[in-house]
């Protein structure tokens, strides 16, 4: 996995949080637990896209979506 060293500052109470979670769930790193944590951030940003794709189907559309074909198998 290609890799990005990034230092950052964070106040010292999520900096207890992440050792705390670290030990408490056995994770290798500080790194691993704040990976897991923006992976799940990312997932919900990409579950708000995809709603608001969703919002932007045409119904319409699935009543064309066989085409008139009574069976699609191929």
């Amino acid at each position: 996995m290609n890799t990005q060293k990034l230092s950052v500052s964070i106040p010292k109470q999520l900096y207890e949080f992440i050792e705390h979670y670290q030990a408490q769930h056995h994770y290798r790193s500080r790194s691993e637990v704040i990976n897991d944590a923006l992976y799940l951030l990312q997932q919900v940003q990409l579950e708000a896209c995809y709603k608001e794709a969703n919002e932007e189907i045409d119904e319409a559309f699935d009543v064309t979506s066989a085409d008139g074909l009574d069976d699609e198998t191929w």
